[in-house]
């Protein structure tokens, strides 16, 4: 691995995010709260660091995989410090770990916030929070290959390590049409549900904000009571169906949108729609034995909501459910462990891992009953590779004891069980709220510097699927990297 590439790319993408605080810039001077002076001086420092680091680093020649993961991942984690200036110079959150905990959440479409306040929030940071979250979203790297075509050389690398999931799909032979395609319906998507909670009653920058958060799965909201502050039962069925859409693989939308409506062929799509069905009904079943003179649509609507919410690794919030029944807390406790589909802006294990976990399971009961029988994974038609299985059993182990050892870490430091299995789990899956001190009616800002640090590198994790980062902790990715800047250069080839 050359550092240097890795400097260069990462200032390049540092550039990007300068740039784009320029937005909310301008949207706090529109507003005229006296944030946007803060901003723009935000922007200005990121748009130096990041011109510096790409000037003063140059090179020449193809990144490889393991320089795509070190992008990736240095890349992340510079963004989310610089993308922090504008919460310090504006004062919105004046400590530093606080800063970069709510830039990472927003980045990482985590949704988790150390902010009490939300509401009292100037109109440009209010739109920062949320900006973040929806370029965090499809993946600020992937829109990078999309917009700059020189980081085609090299750019599969970048993707491997950047999309969520298994195995990101490729819809066209290049890498970057592929990126701007899956931008393309992003941004489109957006458009239209913002138009949707515009039509609904929602004002400009609320319509708009949420529909940043809503596509990109983060949960950002620029009110207290997050989507509970919309009372319209339609801006929240608005809502549901587009958590639900932006838990769908990209790909799926962008061969819609062709005329391809092959939503029903795909094998995840099925899976991750009965455990949206079967959930949402489990939970709106519990509630409505449980409170029968709520009526029976506002009951399916807080059930379906929260269940779409959690599974999507959305975030927002209408009720609090830690209030309701324990067998209703159990649904929506165990799709932490599910996720969307992969290609989609959820966080979580996803619903292809959780599907060929099952299938793997059931086939090793039967090969005890059939122990001479050659027995195969499927998905759909297509045998499952083992070493697509072994890869999937390995995440899913990483997964839990990641989850653990963050449980243990914040246990540690003080936090009662309940609320460090949820604050762990939140932040590993990208959820946001989670349970007990975290929950859906409470936020971050009451722990520690320790904790927010650590719940900070676990969102980081988790948004980059475990592998890339962790792959960056092990002593063999350095030690090569030292043995290929001692080894001398090769003689020049004289031709004849």
């Amino acid at each position: 691995m050359h550092l240097q590439r890795v400097v260069n790319v990462v200032g390049l993408l540092l550039l990007f995010v300068g740039l784009s605080m320029l937005l909310p810039a301008a949207v706090g001077f529109w507003y005229g709260d006296g944030d946007g002076p803060a901003i723009l001086i935000a922007a200005v420092v990121t748009i130096a660091a990041g011109f510096g680091a790409y000037r003063s680093t140059r090179f020449d020649g193809d990144l490889t995989l393991r320089e795509g993961y070190g992008i990736v991942t240095f890349a992340w984690a510079a963004i989310a410090v610089f993308g922090a200036l504008p919460y310090l110079f504006t004062g919105a959150i004046p400590g530093p770990v606080s800063a970069v905990f709510e830039s990472m959440s927003g980045f990482t479409t985590t949704g988790a916030t150390v902010v009490t306040k939300i509401e009292a929030l100037p109109h440009g940071v209010l739109f920062w929070r949320s900006f973040t979250q929806w370029l965090g979203g499809m993946g600020i790297i992937v829109l990078a290959i999309a917009i700059l075509p020189f980081l085609g050389v090299g750019g599969m690398q970048l993707f491997r390590a950047e999309v969520p999931g298994p195995t990101p799909e490729r819809l066209r032979p290049r890498v970057t049409q592929t990126a701007k395609l899956l931008w393309a319906v992003y941004f489109g998507l957006t458009v239209a549900q913002a138009v949707l909670y515009f039509v609904g009653g929602m004002d400009v920058f609320d319509a708009v904000t949420h529909a940043f958060t809503t596509l990109s799965t983060g949960g950002f909201s620029t009110r207290n009571a997050s989507m509970a502050a919309f009372t319209s039962p339609y801006i929240q069925w608005v809502t549901i169906a587009f958590m639900y859409i932006a838990g769908i693989n990209f790909a799926l939308h962008f061969r819609a949108a062709a005329g391809r409506f092959e939503y029903h062929r795909d094998v995840e799509w099925r899976f991750f729609t009965i455990v949206v069905l079967l959930a949402g009904l489990a939970v709106s079943a519990v509630n409505f034995l449980t409170a029968p003179g709520a009526g029976l649509e506002a009951v399916v609507r807080g059930g379906f909501f929260q269940v779409v919410s959690i599974v999507t690794s959305t975030g927002f919030v209408t009720e609090d459910y830690l209030l309701w029944l324990p067998a209703a807390q159990v649904v929506l406790f165990a799709l932490f462990f599910v996720g969307g589909m992969a290609g989609s802006t959820s966080g979580g294990v996803k619903s292809i891992r959780v599907l060929l976990i099952l299938k793997q399971t059931w086939m090793e009961l039967r090969k005890h009953l059939h122990p001479r029988a050659v027995l195969l994974a499927r998905v759909g038609r297509h045998v499952v590779r083992e070493d697509v299985l072994a890869n999937v059993i390995g995440f899913f182990v990483l997964y839990l004891l990641l989850a653990m050892a963050g449980t243990a870490a914040l246990a540690f430091l003080g936090l009662d069980l309940m609320s460090a299995i949820g604050a762990s789990l939140a932040t590993v899956g990208n959820v946001g709220p989670g349970w007990g001190a975290v929950g859906p009616v409470e936020n971050y800002g009451g722990l520690g510097s320790p904790a927010l640090t650590l719940l900070t590198f676990l969102m980081l994790v988790g948004r980059l699927e475990i592998y890339t980062v962790l792959l960056l902790l092990m002593p063999e990715t350095w030690r090569r990297a030292r043995n290929e800047r001692r080894e001398p250069p090769r003689p020049p080839v004289t031709p004849g």
